[in-house]
């Protein structure tokens, strides 16, 4: 297995993932800022600075099948709980590899740091950027481990046209990376719209926020 959570996650974009042999693999945390969960197929990975005797004891009391234990409320509880950190919800994960050439369509990229999407994005995010185009925005930055992030917003006048698909399309040709999202399983326009351009899920995550 690979030893940081950024090794792996680069080996899942390239279609390489854990064992699935239903255990569970503690790495330390890239930053102070993000720990949490990943879950592939019958394997999951725990990124946290604690002591992974802790994560072990807490994965083997969570009461239900080992497969799903990091993944379980009794578990994301505790591990709130040890660490003071606070959870939104537990997340489909899907990565697009990126594509040559210009964007298929005209980007205006945001120059003001105020804007309400860059701010939001700058608290989970860093070198974040911003993209306007047709009534839509489309913001990139580096999220958990380092990895490259996207996530977008649709006007309400101009949903239902496909512009959702046509914005995370274009962020793979600004990319130079493999293009990562966090998605609600319950957003399945969001889902629906990612994968029509390209994005395969790969796991899922709990991400624990300071």
């Amino acid at each position: 297995m690979p030893e940081t959570l950024r090794d792996i996650l680069d080996a899942a974009a390239r279609g390489l993932f854990p064992p699935a042999d239903g255990g569970t693999t503690v790495v330390p945390q890239h930053s102070h800022r993000d720990a949490g969960v990943v879950a592939f197929t019958a394997h999951s990975v725990v990124f946290t600075d604690e002591d992974p005797r802790w994560v072990a004891e807490a994965v083997g009391t969570a009461g239900c099948d080992a497969l799903a234990a990091t993944m379980n409320p009794r578990f994301v509880t505790a591990f709130m709980e040890r660490t003071g950190r606070r959870h939104d919800t537990i997340d489909a994960l899907l990565v697009a590899p990126p594509l040559p050439g210009r964007p298929p369509f005209a980007l205006e990229e945001i120059e003001d740091p105020g804007h309400s999407r860059v701010a939001h994005a700058r608290k989970r995010r860093d070198d974040v950027r911003a993209w306007t185009a047709q009534g839509g925005v489309v913001v990139m930055g580096r999220g958990v481990a380092g990895r490259l992030e996207v996530s977008v917003e649709v006007d309400e006048a101009v949903r239902h046209t496909g512009l959702g698909r046509r914005l995370v399309t274009a962020a793979r040709h600004i990319a130079a990376e493999p293009v990562w999202a966090q998605i609600s399983p319950g957003n399945a326009r969001s889902l629906r719209a990612f994968q029509a351009a390209g994005y395969v899920p790969v796991g899922a995550e709990a991400l624990l926020i300071a």
